[in-house]
């Protein structure tokens, strides 16, 4: 049995996979604790963290959990599909970015406010952050 938390994504990497590595991928985050590799075929980032890497699972968790019903996600064992992941994870990283009022994509430095401002991640406003998180839509692909 995988003893794991569940991904927040579509797809996992390996054991130290960051939880954010959509959104790291599509250039709406960074994160000066993420590194490029590749696991199998599939590029993707790994945290050098293993604390950092705890605290952005638990994140991405209350993440998915709060936002369930507004974006229809399905149950917390099953994959997102790739759309779902993307606005899970790059419009909770701006609406959260957006409730601290922070202008650096940087994820570490993003949870590090967090904890700052509240004690806990469950004390986040989260009507508005999930509210934001519905309303996120994707960058428009320059035309050819």
């Amino acid at each position: 049995m995988n003893d794991a938390p569940p991904s927040s994504c579509c797809a996992s990497g390996g054991a130290n996979a960051c939880v954010f590595s959509k959104a790291l991928l599509s250039r709406a985050a960074s994160c000066e604790l993420a590194t490029r590799g590749m696991h199998g075929e599939m590029e993707g980032f790994e945290c050098t963290s293993p604390v950092a890497r705890m605290n952005c699972v638990t994140l991405a968790a209350l993440l998915r959990e709060r936002s369930r019903f507004a974006l229809r996600l399905p149950a917390a064992n099953r994959p997102l599909l790739h759309q779902q992941a993307m606005r899970l994870q790059c419009g909770g990283l701006a609406a959260l970015r957006d409730s601290v009022g922070a202008a650096d994509r940087d994820v570490h430095r993003l949870v590090g406010r967090l904890h700052e401002r509240h004690a806990s991640f469950v004390e986040l406003p989260w009507e508005p952050l999930v509210a934001a998180i519905a309303a996120w839509t994707p960058r428009r692909r320059a035309g050819r």
